[in-house]
């Protein structure tokens, strides 16, 4: 996961997470499912989390962009805003994920950018609006993390 070290945090989330010495950049990707689809998230911090994915090698058979995978990028940014809102006592659980799929697209890259709707105690909600090179909506998502308290050593294996 060495594409993604070139996640931005903000200051304050670095100093949050500073004393658990984890690697920010694997902890908040789309994991090994991310890997394989080329997911890269490109800025992190709890109010936008801003990530990106080729089309080429994410394709349905008629060689549009597959649902399933504006589907992962939208659960991967959601999940990433949520992560960092909850801190290092909570973990994100996604309980919900609805995405509307507005146009289709052949090539290039597309860009997810997640925003808040709630942030709350026990749940996170992200709004996640996907484009297109040429800065079309392709996709409208939405995800609810239920925020789960975890104690800190989980993050260590």
């Amino acid at each position: 996961m060495g594409e993604q070290s070139t996640t931005r945090f903000p200051q304050e989330i670095l100093d949050q997470w500073a004393g658990l010495g984890l690697d920010l950049p694997a902890l908040f990707s789309a994991g090994h499912l991310g890997e394989r689809m080329s997911v890269q998230v490109t800025e992190a911090a709890p109010d936008r989390i801003v990530g990106t994915m080729p089309v080429e090698g994410n394709t349905q058979p008629y060689g549009l962009l597959h649902g399933g995978a504006s589907a992962v990028l939208a659960e991967t940014l959601g999940s990433v805003g949520s992560m960092l809102h909850g801190g290092p006592t909570k973990i994100a659980v996604g309980v919900d994920l609805n995405c509307t799929h507005h146009r289709g697209t052949r090539s290039g890259l597309v860009t997810g950018v997640a925003t808040p709707v709630h942030r709350g105690r026990s749940t996170a909600t992200y709004e996640i609006v996907i484009t297109d090179e040429h800065d079309k909506r392709v996709c409208t998502a939405r995800l609810t993390c239920l925020l789960r308290d975890v104690d800190a050593d989980v993050y260590r294996g």
